[in-house]
């Protein structure tokens, strides 16, 4: 199995979209596809990796994601707000995490600190044919 990894500085791969994706201050969210491969025992579903890097004060448009997919959304360092579906706003903080279930609307997912950066790692589990793994909702 081949492990690829491609940094995507506008997320054009992850996000339907060709801009970078910006806080109010102009600061990006660096999105980085670390895995991705077919599930041998289960077929026509795939996973996919990525890690979302956000820098202080950044965030993520409104959006949903590809219509099958599942999502495991771990915090790996700092501390992610975020609001799925008609569930509160919460902030997870690293080691904490939360899924996301298929058609989902993620309103709200961003870095909480103006200060220090924030990382997530969201495992999907989807159709393989589908995609993309993003579209904002705007």
């Amino acid at each position: 199995m081949k492990i690829r990894t491609i940094v995507v500085g506008s997320a054009a791969l992850v996000f339907s979209m060709t801009d970078p994706i910006c806080a109010h201050d102009s600061q990006a969210q660096t999105v980085t596809k670390n895995f991705e491969a077919a599930i041998p025992n289960i077929p026509g579903k795939s996973l996919i990796a990525v890690e979302v890097d956000y820098a202080p004060g950044a965030a993520s448009p409104s959006h949903t994601h590809a219509k099958s997919a599942f999502i495991y959304a771990y915090v790996i360092s700092g501390a992610i707000e975020s609001k799925v579906n008609d569930s509160g706003t919460r902030i997870y903080r690293a080691g904490e995490s939360w899924s996301e279930s298929p058609g989902a609307l993620h309103s709200i997912s961003r870095n909480a600190s103006k200060t220090e950066p924030a990382k997530l790692l969201a495992v999907f589990v989807l159709d393989t044919n589908d995609g993309p793994l993003t579209t904002p909702s705007n």
